[in-house]
């Protein structure tokens, strides 16, 4: 493969732009569905140990993705202990999807080789969630990938009849906003985590 400044430079801008955006700031329109397929079609060239493509995709849009968060708002409700159940993040989970095209639940779907580590697993079906951000950001989609409400609980692994060694690794939510970007901004210097011996 030749290096390529140019492809360098488009990815590096599509990297250092992209922006979590909450899905209440999306603005309701709809994502045409082949621009969307194409979308989660990137999350399969991410890297994969012994090719056990462990990601897993559950795409809610329309009616179903409204449903789906009356489904997370309630199972947040019955399995929530008296003393912690906050109904306002009962609405929270019910609205959260509200003004958001597309929502995806991102599932690590443990391959059937035991010598390939769990964490390898998951940082696969973790890159191709970043594939599919990177894409959406190149094409002027926001999203924002969320792990809050039910995400890591046996609840929500038994609604997706999930294995013991399988994870929701959490919903991501696309749209279009009509608000400018934000600035980046990142806490620790580069100098401290790219370190060279």
């Amino acid at each position: 493969m030749t290096a390529n400044n140019d492809n360098f430079e488009i990815l590096k801008s599509i990297i250092e732009n992209r922006r979590t955006l909450k899905p209440e700031a999306m603005n309701g329109k709809q994502i045409p569905a082949d621009i969307f397929e194409q979308l989660t079609a990137l999350a399969d060239w991410a890297p994969t140990h012994g090719r056990t493509e462990p990601w897993r995709f559950f795409v809610y849009t329309g009616q179903p993705l409204k449903d789906f968060c009356r489904t997370h708002a309630e199972m947040y409700k019955a399995h929530s202990p008296e003393e912690t159940y906050n109904p306002a993040t009962y609405e929270n989970i019910l609205h959260k999807g509200g003004l958001a095209s597309h929502l995806v639940v991102a599932v690590m779907k443990r391959g059937s080789n035991p010598k390939i580590p769990l964490i390898e697993e998951i940082a696969s079906a973790s890159a191709s969630i970043e594939n599919v951000l990177l894409g959406a950001a190149a094409l002027g989609i926001s999203a924002m990938w969320n792990t809050g409400g039910m995400a890591h609980k046996d609840p929500m692994k038994e609604y997706f009849n999930l294995a013991e060694e399988d994870h929701v690794l959490g919903f991501i939510y696309f749209g279009y906003t009509d608000e400018p970007a934000k600035e980046g901004k990142r806490a620790v210097p580069l100098t401290e985590k790219v370190i060279y011996k």
